[in-house]
């Protein structure tokens, strides 16, 4: 299969039916062979009902329903496990991308080499107070941290080699940073393309202001969970060390000015309780690090969800 084009939805009814009409026409137009695998949130409208009916009038729509909402990463999470094409795209239900870009999506994939391709939306139709101010700061933070050159981490419209979404595990809110996840896991070449962004047609935004301040704690777990997911004692285990280290150099000095000076009470001095915390933090620190490890290597597996029903999906 050439293309699989994998499209998360929540409460998207009106649009499903212009999307995968429009899909159709340009995947047709390139000779391509297809899925589109829809992926239901936990509607709460007719969405369902619609896959049905799109999937009854053509077998390269495929559909999974959630039995509640579970976020976008999840929806995507599932869609990359039944993924059959040799170059995956994925896109939002909204109208606001374009499936013109399949065609080159999958070119720079597949001609140029590219391991995956991230859209920029450079001319945007957004408010700019609430959406484009704070997305060109999360996107400048996102670019220092991972030093991946991307001006638009958040855009839904990528393309991806299909051993790249399935070297990657989206859970929480970590659509956001799947090129991160991809450049941890091993794949380098990260291209990517400006795309065109469509004002909105159909529904309203499913994403307030709280994704920005998810996106940078989100940030902030995924550079710990890449560099010592699989080894946290050296990260809790150094810094306990430390604590514990310095702690003991306190006491001995302690120690020392009590026999120095058997009258002076310990517990009259500041450097007591200094010392004591200090040792108490690096061991509590050393045992996060221990029990850390203890879970990383007998953790099974992160995802699970609850999925009422498939069409066309293995």
């Amino acid at each position: 299969m050439d293309v699989s084009i994998v499209v998360p939805l929540y409460n998207e009814e009106e649009s499903l039916p212009e999307l995968c009409a429009w899909i159709e026409r340009v995947v047709n137009t390139n000779n391509l062979t297809y899925e589109i695998i829809l992926i239901d949130d936990g509607s709460t409208d007719e969405s369902w009902s619609v896959i049905e009916q799109l999937r009854a009038a053509n077998l390269n729509i495929k559909g999974i329903r959630f039995q509640r909402n579970y976020g976008k990463s999840a929806a995507l999470n599932e869609g990359f496990k039944a993924a059959q094409g040799d170059v995956v795209i994925t896109m939002d239900a909204d109208m606001q991308d374009s499936p013109d870009e399949i065609p080159e999506l999958r070119r720079m994939i597949v001609e140029d080499g590219f391991d995956m391709v991230s859209g920029w939306k450079q001319k945007r139709f957004d408010n700019t107070l609430t959406k484009n101010i704070p997305s060109k700061f999360f996107n400048w933070a996102t670019r220092k941290a991972s030093k991946i050159n991307l001006h638009d981490f958040n855009c839904g419209l990528k393309s991806y080699k299909r051993k790249v979404i399935k070297s990657v595990e989206v859970y929480g809110e970590m659509h956001r940073y799947i090129p991160v996840l991809a450049k941890w896991s091993g794949f380098r070449k990260i291209g990517e393309k400006v795309v065109e962004h469509r004002a909105r047609k159909y529904g309203t935004t499913k994403f307030g202001w709280e994704r920005f301040v998810n996106g940078f704690l989100d940030l902030a777990s995924i550079m710990f969970v890449s560099k010592y997911g699989k080894r946290p004692m050296h990260f809790f285990g150094l810094i306990g060390s430390l604590f514990f280290f310095a702690g003991f150099l306190i006491s001995i000095y302690l120690l020392v000015a009590k026999i120095i000076d058997p009258v002076n009470s310990l517990t009259n001095r500041v450097f007591f309780y200094v010392g004591l915390t200090a040792m108490i933090i690096g061991t509590q620190l050393f045992m996060a690090g221990f029990l850390g490890e203890l879970i990383a290597r007998n953790a099974p597996g992160r995802n699970s969800y609850l999925i009422e029903k498939k069409l066309g999906v293995e």
